[in-house]
């Protein structure tokens, strides 16, 4: 059984004006393997978020491939990636966007309303989702009464709402002090552990980067494999 989840095969993006070529990523070859938390390190501009905006279908590479559970975003219509995107991928970012006019309970079952779920069902399992982050007491209140690291555990909790079989996070914890950052990342290793679910995570934060199965470096236009524990 292939245990890869996601596959770049020699990608690259870049942009082209009439005089020259600028290479945003170039020939980048990448695997993650189901279960594996892979962390990707760089400085500011060196191409981490567009790498992420890539493998999930935001936007387009120059050229190479780009596969999931062995199936080519280049081969999928705009539809079925978008079909793959709320079905298959959830999104942690820097900014927890939760809906301030709605409490947590609501926010964490909002994906699933817009699917056409009951009420009923969505809170059943959004109230599922909230007990895994320690958030079950909080249901009823609003984001302006939490602090910024139950904020960002409720955008975990959401990002979870569909079971995805990975989890993509730009800088989750860039908003965040050290202590609420710690937690943040112990509960993604605690539910890599639990539900199995693989994590691509950009950040910055060097101290959670060594806890990673796969450490990545994107340097000069590339991505260098730091370490990788099997």
């Amino acid at each position: 059984m292939n245990n890869t989840i996601l596959q770049c095969i020699n990608l690259t993006k870049s942009y082209q004006d009439k005089t020259s070529i600028t290479y945003i990523l170039k020939n980048v070859s990448f695997y993650l393997n189901k279960s594996d938390i892979a962390v990707i390190i760089g400085k500011s501009g060196s191409g981490k978020s567009t790498f992420l905006h890539l493998i999930s279908g935001l936007e387009q590479p120059t050229s190479g491939t780009i596969l999931f559970n062995g199936r080519s975003l280049g081969a999928m219509s705009s539809n079925q990636i978008s079909q793959l995107r709320n079905l298959h991928l959830g999104f942690i970012y820097q900014f927890h966007h939760l809906l301030l006019d709605f409490n947590v309970l609501e926010n964490v079952a909002m994906p699933l309303l817009i699917s056409n779920k009951s009420i009923k069902e969505a809170k059943e399992k959004a109230y599922e989702i909230l007990m895994k982050v320690n958030l079950e007491k909080k249901i009823k209140k609003y984001p302006s009464e939490l602090s910024g690291g139950e904020r960002q555990r409720v955008a975990i909790a959401r990002a979870f709402i569909h079971q995805p079989k990975l989890i993509i996070a730009d800088e989750p914890t860039g908003n965040l002090d050290s202590y609420n950052a710690k937690i943040i990342f112990d509960l993604i290793c605690e539910l890599n552990i639990n539900l199995q679910t693989s994590f691509l995570i950009v950040t910055h934060d060097l101290v959670f980067a060594k806890k990673a199965h796969v450490l990545f470096e994107i340097k000069h236009h590339r991505l260098n494999i730091k370490k990788h524990i099997q």
